[in-house]
């Protein structure tokens, strides 16, 4: 016999038929719900994952992984401050950029927009919506003929269409014999967009960067410059890098920081949901601890015989506290196979029921994000898998250290 004494008796206990039925279905049920609890937290958590992730791309879709401004919300010569920031490897595209705020009008509907002036050509190397585009293209934005592009919501809101007119209105005044009116000027939509969140669809307008530049008052100047990265999770290092390098006079922004609630909320809400599934775990856990407890009242008189043969009690608790650990591990590697196979197939699975139960769980007609996307993480998984064995460990020592409290006379006396 190669293992220690305490693993041999361990693991023979647990292959052993035991006189007691109740208590393997007991255990049976115990392994089975550490499994369901350890599948539930990777298939939910790959689940909030692959949102979480759908959402910032269709963010990125629209903001830019870093944006420079000037100190007072322009500059005067980009050209020269994207040779300064250079392209190299990490930087893969610049495009400068005019934005402001605005009231678009049609008929007696008014709606508040953001307004940004974007270069055609430079646009769709920092941002994805030129992919989005249901109608027109970002070529028909052209100098001069004061074309716009709305978000399709804007659109269904105004109640416009392409080659419909539409007045925008903006906040910088023009001096008149009448006092300070607001500045109007009538664009014609030359295209529709559809990005897929509603914070963009029905409050962005997009112009020629020339035009915007003329709309505001802001000539030779533009309000910044968009730059997109090669790796996303670089920018905040990447931003911080370059606030030392431009100097005081030039504000860095990165995703991070202008969505910083946002994220924020989904990561919090990834927290919680983890711990609230970790219950599942604990209650499975419970179930062992009573399981393991009858089974140390079933066996006794192997302990007192295990005692007078000279095993110690820090012995006898070693084999109740292998055997359990056995429940809790195979519970747990079940549970990680099964979740990490459903995990891989949940948009199949999903399919399968909508099938079966004629219901459909995401309506198009409702949501935006009609699919279930998966995002399985490596450490998620681990994290899951320390806390389930860890959890099944805690739930031996209790039954253990009463089965270390048996004494061998009182144990035999009946037998």
């Amino acid at each position: 016999m190669t293992l220690p004494f305490e693993i041999f008796v361990g693991l023979r206990y647990t292959r052993a038929k035991r006189r007691n039925h109740f208590i393997s279905f007991i255990s049976l049920i115990s392994m089975l719900g550490i499994a369901l609890g350890v599948a539930a937290l990777i298939v939910v958590l790959s689940v909030m994952n692959g949102f979480g992730n759908e959402l910032r791309d269709r963010i990125l879709g629209v903001v830019s992984h870093v944006t420079v401004t000037g100190e007072r919300g322009a500059l005067d010569d980009w050209s020269g401050l994207a040779g300064r920031i250079g392209g190299g490897p990490l930087v893969t595209a610049a495009a400068p950029y005019v934005q402001g705020h605005g009231m678009l009008s049609h008929g007696k509907v008014t709606s508040g927009v953001l307004v940004r002036g974007i270069d055609p050509a430079r646009e769709p190397g920092v941002s994805d919506v030129g992919r989005k585009l249901t109608t027109g293209s970002l070529e028909d934005l052209r100098p001069g003929e004061f074309g716009i592009i709305l978000g399709r919501e804007l659109a269904w809101k105004l109640g416009v269409e392409p080659g419909s007119t539409i007045t925008l209105i903006t906040p910088q005044g023009q001096v008149t014999p009448a006092g300070l009116l607001p500045r109007l000027k009538r664009f014609t939509v030359v295209g529709l967009f559809e990005v897929g969140m509603y914070e963009y669809d029905s409050g962005l307008a997009l112009l020629h960067i020339d035009d915007a530049a003329l709309l505001y008052q802001m000539p030779g100047q533009v309000s910044g410059l968009r730059l997109k990265l090669a790796d996303i999770y670089a920018a905040p290092a990447f931003g911080l890098a370059l606030v030392d390098r431009l100097g005081p006079e030039y504000r860095v922004r990165d995703w991070t920081r202008e969505h910083a609630n946002f994220f924020r909320a989904l990561k919090i809400e990834k927290r919680v949901m983890l711990i609230i599934l970790l219950l599942i775990v604990a209650v499975a856990a419970f179930n062992m601890v009573s399981s393991l407890v009858m089974l140390v009242t079933d066996k006794q008189a192997d302990i007192a015989i295990l005692r007078t043969l000279g095993l110690s009690p820090r012995g006898v608790m070693g084999i109740f506290m292998v055997q359990g650990s056995i429940i809790g591990v195979i519970g747990t590697l079940s549970g990680v196979a099964g979740g990490i196979l459903l995990a891989l197939n949940v948009e199949a699975s999903v399919h399968f029921l909508e099938s079966l139960l004629n219901f459909t769980f995401l309506a198009k007609d409702v949501y935006y994000i009609t699919d279930l996307p998966s995002d399985i993480r490596v450490d998620d998984v681990a994290t899951i898998t320390v806390a389930a064995l860890l959890m099944g460990l805690v739930a031996t020592l209790y039954p253990a250290w009463r089965a270390a409290r048996i004494q061998p006379a009182e144990a035999l006396r009946y037998e």
